[in-house]
């Protein structure tokens, strides 16, 4: 007598999000390679101030992780097209599987990796520190620990990680749209790079100027949780819909 057992599409989610988790450690490999390229970037202050008055000269530098984070984002970015190629897509058949519950933990592995990606990233704030005080010892580092300096820490975690998953969000929509046509990896970067041409030209913000502002200068970080998390909901969903036309393996 034979039974059968019908597995909920959680259940599928979960083995093939624990299952991504082991066979692409690469991907987090290659993340801190990637940070540890761009602290040595980092290594020029971000930011300086000098005055002078009389017999004395100051000279303030300022050091932080932006370029750790931005090499991050461009990580994430990176990442996600890469999870969207035939290769990757193959090693999801090792598992019962469908589009569907493929799709749903490739975007828990971005997540996990946007979370992982933020907090190391900030953390690299401290590592970039402690490096300026080893070999240019002529600097006085002045970093107060308090409350204030904890909750930015928190608040630029969270930022950071919101940032990635954005980007991861973009790259699997252009990944997906890649896979669905060739053509796209041509037409895309034109697109990016026609528009950035028209901002130039007309000399006044055009449309990649105003999506720059719409997320990069947000000043409430509610509405800018809001604009990061319904972005990413709809790149993600339209990158569902367009993989559904996807030739599927037999």
């Amino acid at each position: 007598m034979m039974s059968l057992t019908k597995v909920s599409l959680w259940e599928i989610v979960k083995r093939q999000y624990a299952y991504k988790l082991k066979a692409y450690i690469q991907v987090f490999m290659s993340m801190v390679i990637v940070q540890l390229i761009a602290i040595l970037f980092s290594q020029g202050s971000s930011g300086m101030m000098a005055s002078s008055g009389g017999l004395i000269d100051l000279e303030l530098r300022y050091y932080s992780a932006d370029v750790v984070v931005g090499f991050t984002i461009l990580w994430g970015f990176i990442t996600a097209i890469l999870i969207t190629t035939k290769a990757y897509r193959n090693d999801d058949f090792i598992l019962v599987t469908n589009r569907l519950s493929s799709n749903l933990s490739n975007v828990l592995f971005l997540l996990t990796a946007s979370i992982v990606g933020g907090i190391t990233s900030m953390l690299t704030t401290f590592l970039v520190k402690i490096i300026v005080f080893i070999f240019k010892s002529s600097f006085l580092i002045i970093s107060p620990v308090n409350l204030a300096g904890v909750m930015d820490l928190l608040i630029g975690t969270g930022v950071t990680t919101l940032y990635i998953l954005l980007f991861s969000a973009i790259g699997y929509m252009v990944g997906t749209l890649v896979q669905l046509s060739r053509a796209f990896a041509v037409v895309l970067p034109v697109i990016f790079v026609g528009g950035l041409i028209l901002d130039g030209l007309r000399g006044q913000d055009g449309v990649i100027a105003a999506l720059v502002k719409f997320f990069f200068m947000e000043t409430s970080f509610v509405l800018f949780i809001v604009k990061v998390l319904a972005t990413a909901v709809l790149m993600f969903c339209g990158a569902f819909i367009l993989s559904n036309k996807m030739e599927v393996k037999p």
